[in-house]
Parts: structure tokens; sequence; C-alpha cells
């Protein structure tokens, strides 16, 4: 594997997941536990959908020339990278209330509505919407991964481990002004990073 191919793994894994940054201290302010069996259950679900997808897109590189694939996979990277860096401004827009309460991006918002039972633990059943609301990014990594050849595998692994460290470690951290912070600049931080895989794998 070529230092480029370990680098390009390890980012797809922090861009898919810098959200589990800002729900993690969200969580930790909120004094919400997530049990290490409810964390590992949100990183499966990311490592599944990240293999899902890049065995997807390994199988449409079968058919298509590398440069096509190179160019799909940077189209289709880049363009969730925008789509996280508009997603604060899109929220600011109404929407109607039955949207808001069955959208993951106002899951992702608000965290603690996860803990539906409001027992200040996160229960592996809620872990379950919580899982799928934090691996939407992680399936544009996969799909980037299997069409432009990286490892899918690696990759998947990558997401899976940097899901629950990352939650985990922001978890047990943070006061109200961090939360704030982390959580605007991992939205802003993950689309760049995004965008940023995609460029470098054609130029």
């Amino acid at each position: 594997m070529s230092s480029y191919s370990l680098l390009a793994i390890i980012a797809i894994g922090l861009a898919s997941n810098l959200d589990n940054a800002g729900v993690g201290i969200a969580y930790g302010v909120r004094k919400i536990r997530i049990p290490w069996y409810s964390n590992l259950a949100i990183a499966l679900i990311s490592f599944m959908a990240t293999l899902i997808s890049g065995l997807f897109g390994n199988l449409i590189s079968t058919w298509i020339s590398p440069w096509i694939g190179q160019l799909i996979g940077t189209i289709v990277i880049i363009g969730v990278g925008v789509w996280v860096l508009l997603q604060p401004y899109v929220e600011k827009k109404p929407v109607p209330k039955e949207t808001r309460t069955n959208s993951f991006t106002r899951l992702l918002q608000n965290p603690e509505e996860a803990d539906m039972d409001s027992s200040k633990s996160i229960s592996l059943p809620e872990s379950i919407l919580l899982g799928i609301a934090l691996a939407m990014n992680a399936l544009a990594g996969g799909f980037n991964a299997g069409i432009t050849q990286l490892n899918i595998w690696y990759t998947s692994l990558s997401v899976g481990i940097f899901s629950f460290i990352l939650l985990a470690l922001c978890a047990g951290f943070g006061e109200k002004f961090a939360a704030e912070k982390l959580g605007n600049r991992a939205t802003v931080i993950s689309g760049l990073l995004l965008i940023f895989i995609g460029f470098r794998q054609m130029f």
C-alpha cells in the first residue's frame, strides 16, 4: 500500500466521523451516557455503510476505465463535501414540523433527541437511529474508495475505528462553549476535508 493510499484511507475515516466529535461533546455537556455497546453499534453501522458503498463503487469500477472512475469518485466526494458545507445555511430555512422531526440532519443538530426515553443514556435501539444519521458521510467515503481502487476493507475499518474513538473521547469532554465551537467547526472541517480528498485524487 502506498503512503498516499494510507493517508487517503485515514483522511476518509476522519472526514466521515467529524460529526461524531460534535455529537459526542453535546452528549457530554448534557450528561447523556453512550455505553460502549451502543458506541460499538454506531461504529459497526458506519463500517457496514462504508463497506457496502465501497463494494458498489468497486463493482462500477470494473465496467469503466480508471480515469472515469477517478472522475466519478472526485465528483461524488467533492459534491458531498460541498453539501456538508452548505448544511448550516440550508437548515436556517423554515421547514415543516413533520420534516424537521424525521430528519437525520435535525438529529445531528439536536443529538439529545436520540435519547427518546430521556434516560440520559443511549440504549442499543436508540444507537441504531443515531448510527444511521452519523453514517451518511461514510457512504460517500466508501463509494469513493471503491471506485478509485482504494482498499475497501481498510477504509471501512478506518471509518469504524474513528467512529468509535471520536465518539468515546469527545463524549467525556467539554463545556458548552467547546461543544458549540467544535460542532460548527466539525461540519466545516469535514466538508473541506472531503473536497480536498477529491481534488487530491485528480491532481
